[in-house]
C-alpha cells in the first residue's frame, strides 16, 4: 500500500509577490477614481450654479434699469431686458424735471463731508481704543458697541430738536455733522485693525520722542489706509443714497440731495396725475453712476482693505 506523498510548497519569492502586486495594481478599475472625483464634480456645479444665481439677483436690477430708462412711457414696465423701442429723449428730459444737476453736487458735498468727517473721527477713537490701557477700556468700549443696538427711529426726534434748537434745520448740516462723534460700527471695525499693528512700532516711535497723536497720524494712519478706505466708500455710499435725513431736516429744494430730489420729481407727477416713470428711471440710472465709478477705481484697494481686516479680526 503506497501513501500519498505531499509535495511542500515552495515558498513564494519576492519578486512573484511584488509583481502579483503591481498586476493587481494594474487591474484595479478607473472607476474607482471616478467615484472619487464625481462628488468633486458636482459640488463645483453646485457651486457655479449659487454663484450664477446670485450674480444674476444683484445684476438683474440695475440691467432692468437701464432698460427701462430707454423705453417710453407706455413700454416702462413690459419687463423687456431690450427694449423694442430706444427712446434717448428720456435723459434729456430728466434735466427740465428739476435741479438735477444742482442735486448731483449737493450730494457730492453732503458725501464728502460725511465720508470724510466719520473716517477720522472715528480713526481717532479707534486709534484710543486699541493703543491706551486704562481702566474700564473693556466697559467703555462695549458702551460704544452698545449703541449699535439702538434704532434710529429712538433718537430721530431727540436729535431733530437738537438741530431745531440749533437754528440748523433746512441746512444741510445736519446731515453729516453727526458724523464728527464717529460711528461704532466704524470704530469696532479700525481697532480690530489697529490691534493687528505691532506695538513695538509705537514704542520705537515713543522712544524718538514722537507725540501720541504723532502715532496715531505718521503711523497708524499710513499702515491703515486699506482699513480707512473702506470706512470712507461705506460712509460715501451710505450718505449718497440716504433719503431719510434730507426728508427730515430740508424744505427747500436748493438743498435737496440727489434722492430727494428724486422724490419731490415723483411727487410732482403724482400731483399732476400724470406719471412718468420713465424719466424717474432715467434720473435714478444717473444718481446710480456716480457710486458705480467710486466702487470701480476704489475696487482693488476696497478688496485689499477687506481682506486685510478680516484676517487682523
Amino acid at each position: 500500500m503506497t501513501s500519498a506523498r505531499t509535495t511542500p510548497a515552495s515558498p513564494a519569492s519576492p519578486m512573484g509577490a511584488s509583481g502579483g502586486r503591481s498586476a493587481a495594481r494594474e487591474r484595479t478599475p478607473s472607476s474607482f477614481v471616478q467615484r472619487r472625483r464625481m462628488p468633486v464634480t458636482l459640488w463645483k456645479a453646485l457651486y457655479f450654479t449659487l454663484l450664477g444665481l446670485a450674480v444674476t439677483a444683484f445684476v438683474y436690477p440695475l440691467v432692468w434699469l437701464v432698460s427701462a430708462s430707454l423705453k417710453p412711457k407706455d413700454q416702462v414696465f413690459d419687463n423687456r431686458l431690450v427694449p423694442e423701442t430706444v427712446r434717448l429723449q428720456n435723459f434729456v428730459d430728466v434735466w427740465s424735471a428739476g435741479p438735477v444737476l444742482r442735486w448731483l453736487l449737493n450730494s457730492v458735498g453732503v458725501g464728502l463731508m460725511a465720508a470724510v468727517t466719520v473716517t477720522l473721527s472715528s480713526a481717532l477713537v479707534a486709534f484710543g481704543f486699541a493703543f491706551f490701557r486704562f481702566r474700564f477700556r473693556g466697559v467703555l468700549f462695549g458702551v460704544v458697541l452698545a449703541t449699535m443696538m439702538l434704532p434710529g427711529a429712538v433718537t430721530m426726534i431727540p436729535v431733530y430738536l437738537i438741530w431745531n434748537h440749533l437754528g440748523l434745520v433746512n441746512t444741510q448740516i445736519p446731515l453729516w455733522a453727526q458724523n464728527v462723534f464717529g460711528s461704532a460700527f466704524y470704530i469696532f471695525l479700525l481697532r480690530q485693525f489697529f490691534l493687528g499693528v505691532p506695538r513695538e512700532l509705537f514704542e520705537a516711535a515713543r522712544v524718538d520722542g514722537c507725540s501720541f497723536f504723532g502715532l496715531f497720524w505718521r503711523i497708524a494712519v499710513p499702515l491703515c489706509r486699506p482699513a480707512l478706505l473702506i470706512v470712507f466708500v461705506f460712509e460715501l455710499q451710505a450718505s449718497w443714497s440716504d433719503l431719510m435725513k434730507p426728508l427730515i431736516y430740508l424744505q427747500n429744494q436748493d438743498y435737496f440731495t440727489i434722492p430727494r430730489g428724486l422724490k419731490q420729481v415723483v411727487d410732482a407727477f403724482a400731483l399732476s396725475g400724470e406719471y412718468h416713470w420713465e424719466i424717474a428711471m432715467a434720473a435714478s440710472l444717473i444718481a446710480t453712476v456716480p457710486m458705480i465709478i467710486v466702487f470701480a477705481f476704489a475696487q482693488r484697494s476696497f478688496l485689499d482693505g477687506l481682506a486685510t481686516t478680516a484676517r487682523q479680526g
